[in-house]
């Protein structure tokens, strides 16, 4: 195959919440991943000449950075030396998903650039190892090897699918200008030391809940914290329920913000109130929609 084209769809996380600092310096927690249709685009073509060459487009700030740094950069030269091969590639990424939103964009440009590559050599990896790999990029790699709903453990790199809910409409808002770094996030949040006894109740009450069918609502640790730092965030979280929002949610650590609405029409006529924000109509994705758009076995 001489070209590959692959989208890198986004996440919402349903529920996120944090028990502590761990050992090894990560913080412990547990989340329920969904996948959404917003989605980045991945063009891999073979290339004579051995390398990695990658081209940004959509994201200014993104294309002059070093693409040596640049996770779909590191998910290629990964898998080519696992694989052992050393062919060339051109690689040509184009950004929708907004940066520093909490909505996983490199993470997931990450693992769609693994699919995208071994479609493009035509060779194989077993999902398991493929898992670790992308576990070594970045703690929310591996959720988008496998996409849908999934509850994610540890650091959110241990992932367990769970069964898709029915499909909802989703306006996420990104305003301008509002990044949130994930360790500022942690620091604000300053969640106490991981202990057996405080963490079991939670964490058993999350794994029951998690597993239903009829869901539990939506949870966040982070809001609180960042809310209170930057309060625009909790502004456009409370104009989403006014304009019609059955719920509203922060995005991972931020910055954007979600609501889940009850119709598409519904979810376009809200848009009309965030002028000087991105805003994305999109919906969620069940795994097999999901894996059939990245064209893996489902």
């Amino acid at each position: 195959m001489r070209e590959v084209r692959i989208p890198a769809f986004a996440k919402i996380n349903l529920q996120l919440e944090i028990f502590g600092k761990r050992p090894d310096g990560y913080h412990e927690l547990r989340t329920i991943f969904q996948s959404v249709s917003l989605h980045d685009e991945l063009r891999l073509r073979a290339a004579a000449r051995p390398g990695i060459t990658l081209t940004i487009r959509g994201n200014e700030a993104l294309a002059s950075e070093p693409v040596e740094g640049n996770l779909v950069y590191r998910a290629v030269q990964a898998l080519q030396k696992e694989l052992r091969v050393r062919g060339g590639v051109e690689i040509e990424l184009r950004k929708k998903i907004p940066a520093g939103g909490g909505l996983g964009g490199g993470s997931s440009d990450a693992a769609a650039a693994l699919t995208g590559y071994l479609r493009l050599t035509g060779r194989t990896l077993a999902l398991p190892r493929l898992m670790e790999l992308g576990a070594s990029l970045g703690a929310d790699v591996p959720f988008f090897l496998l996409g849908g709903r999934a509850l994610g453990v540890n650091r959110g790199d241990e992932i367990y699918p769970l069964e898709d809910g029915p499909r909802q409409t989703v306006l996420i808002v990104a305003p301008r200008g509002i990044r949130v770094p994930t360790a500022d996030a942690y620091r604000w949040l300053g969640a106490p030391a991981l202990t057996k006894s405080a963490a079991s109740p939670k964490l058993w009450r999350f794994c029951a809940l998690s597993w239903s069918a009829q869901g539990t609502g939506l949870v966040n640790d982070f809001e609180r914290a960042i809310f209170r730092r930057i309060p625009r965030l909790g502004k456009i979280k409370r104009a989403l329920l006014r304009e019609g929002a059955a719920e509203a949610l922060l995005a991972g650590s931020g910055s954007a913000v979600f609501g889940v609405f009850p119709s598409p029409a519904k979810a376009r006529r809200a848009v009309c109130g965030f002028p000087n924000d991105q805003t994305f109509v999109c919906e969620t994705l069940s795994r097999e929609r999901y894996l059939r758009a990245l064209k893996r076995p489902v």
